[in-house]
């Protein structure tokens, strides 16, 4: 078994969601999470349109230019088989690639073991 666990936009929650129960993974879990990635953010460039006054000089345009500012994003994990795992990605980059920046992350980590809590027995079921 594998979990698969990914970094994706937030306005991409329900195309992620379709996408994978329509792909045979209905078993997954959501959560909102804030962080950003490598790409720097250009003060030069905000600052620029703040001095042509196409950004506001408010509460809204200092959010805006803050170069360490976390991005809303939505941290989805679910556990699958082994021969699953290539299928599964390929729906969560189908359903959150846009060619742009900030599409999100894919990682993919094994499961050693596994247990049903009701029972206390050992499963090899991804769900």
């Amino acid at each position: 078994m594998k979990e698969i666990m990914c970094f994706i936009r937030a306005n991409k929650v329900n195309d992620t969601k379709t996408a994978l129960a329509n792909g045979g993974f209905p078993a997954f879990t959501c959560r909102k999470c804030l962080g950003r990635g490598r790409k720097s953010i250009s003060s030069d460039l905000f600052q620029a349109l703040i001095r042509e006054g196409d950004l506001p000089v408010n509460a809204l345009g200092e959010a805006i230019t803050e170069s360490t500012r976390l991005i809303a994003k939505r941290f989805f994990t679910l556990i699958v088989q082994d021969d699953e795992v290539k299928k599964a990605a390929d729906l969560i980059i189908e359903a959150n690639q846009t060619g742009n920046p900030g599409d999100g992350k894919i990682f993919i980590l094994p499961i050693c073991e596994a247990y049903t809590i009701r029972s206390g027995e050992p499963t090899t079921e991804a769900y």
